[in-house]
């Protein structure tokens, strides 16, 4: 057992510093991707591209990220999609070079798969631990995304810099920094998960099991999410919340610039957002583990509807629009921290990464969807709306949350 929690530490060890590296190479790229969309297409009506196919792409690299992690480990597969991060990211230099938007787009596919990565390197955190440390080890991985999310968007005037020394477009200088950074990040994964974290719990799993028992069968991550209800629930809360966050998010920059603020409040107002994000998810990580993890998503689906109604009711407001977005960020955290963790144990070792990756495709197509919508709702029904409309999947969550938390205590047996 010591010799496990050791590996346990290293492992978590090794995903921060990856994370560190991939969150900066991410940051670079997803904050220079628009602009680039529009320099390179000629409209700035295609500048919300970028993030459409960057999510599209880690939509589309989720499943097979999984299906190689179940059969050559965690090492092979995070690697795997932080090289082809970095090769989007050099293709989209050369797409600038070129001025060529389609290779762009395709580019943004390619650097989907270093978000994919990131959010599959959460559940890395989980092959070895306990119940008991789960949440908390997973919410430390999410944490050290924050280094990387900050650090990112300052790269502008360095990757000019770079640019210039280069001979590139300006734009383009930073994608250098994101293809340096995703390549060293592939090397940490490579280099410092050894022994592999996935292949040595599916081996405790292979010793523990009787002699002569049949292994278990092997299935998809959608059978297994039919099957298994409380994974099946850990998935939707991810979903929607991911959804409704990415949709609100999006539109403020929007709405704050309408009416009438600077770019300065609407800068600090992401930046507080996306600390609500990171920052206090080991926090949510203890709450979940010594709360327990459906507690811990109800406290962020309240979080959610709170952020979501204030936006409703104070979208006149510049401090109520910061302060329902930073309540934003800190919902989307508690669900993600604890429904991850309820996820991880809720099936068999040998059925997390095809149940995971199933559980990132359906988080990443519902913020696609959240995103697309976002607009349209802008236009139709204002910001006030568009809060109203996103607090509807966020309330019936809600309620399938408290609805399971009473059938959990109305089972359990009263003290004599």
């Amino acid at each position: 057992m010591d010799q496990q929690q050791d590996q346990q530490r290293r492992v978590i060890r090794v995903l921060v510093v990856a994370q560190v590296l991939g969150g900066v190479g991410a940051g670079a790229t997803l904050s220079l991707g628009a602009l680039l969309a529009a320099e390179t297409s000629g409209s700035s009506a295609w500048s919300g591209m970028a993030a459409t196919m960057a999510t599209l792409g880690a939509a589309a690299a989720a499943v097979p990220l999984a299906s190689l992690a179940q059969r050559r480990g965690r090492s092979v597969s995070l690697a795997t999609g932080a090289l082809l991060a970095g090769c989007g990211a050099l293709l989209a230099i050369t797409a600038a070079s070129l001025a060529l938007f389609p290779l762009l787009l395709v580019a943004l596919v390619l650097l989907g798969a270093g978000s994919a990565t990131g959010l599959q390197a959460r559940f890395a955190a989980t092959d070895l631990a306990t119940d008991a440390t789960r949440g908390r080890s997973l919410a430390v991985v999410v944490w050290s995304t924050t280094v990387g999310a900050v650090l990112g968007p300052n790269l502008f005037e360095p990757g000019e810099a770079v640019a210039g020394y280069l001979g590139i477009p300006p734009l383009s200088g930073g994608f250098v920094f994101s293809a340096a950074a995703q390549a060293a990040a592939a090397a940490v994964y490579l280099l410092g998960l050894r022994p592999d974290p996935l292949l040595t719990a599916l081996r405790h799993q292979a010793a523990a099991r009787p002699a002569g028992s049949a292994p278990p069968q092997k299935r998809r991550g959608l059978t297994i999410l039919a099957r298994t209800p409380a994974a099946r629930f850990a998935v939707v809360s991810i979903a929607v919340s991911h959804g409704a966050m990415v949709a609100v998010m999006s539109m403020t920059p929007v709405h704050l610039h309408d009416h009438g603020a600077g770019l300065t409040v609407v800068g600090l107002t992401i930046s507080l957002h996306v600390a609500g994000m990171y920052a206090l998810s080991p926090v949510f990580g203890w709450i979940a583990d010594r709360a327990g993890r459906t507690q811990g998503i109800l406290a962020g689906e309240v979080l959610l509807l709170a952020a979501l109604l204030i936006a409703w009711r104070g979208s006149e407001s510049e401090a109520w629009v910061t302060v329902s977005l930073i309540l934003l960020g800190l919902g989307w955290s508690a669900v993600i921290v604890s429904a991850s963790a309820l996820l991880a144990g809720a099936v068999d070792v040998g059925e997390r990464a095809p149940v995971q990756g199933s559980s990132d495709l359906v988080m990443n197509l519902a913020g696609a969807l959240g995103g697309a919508l976002a607009g349209p709702a802008l236009v139709l029904l204002g910001y006030p709306g568009l809060g109203l409309v996103t607090a509807v999947p966020v309330a019936v969550v809600l309620l399938w949350t408290v609805t399971r938390l009473a059938r959990a205590r109305s089972r359990t047996p009263a003290p004599a």
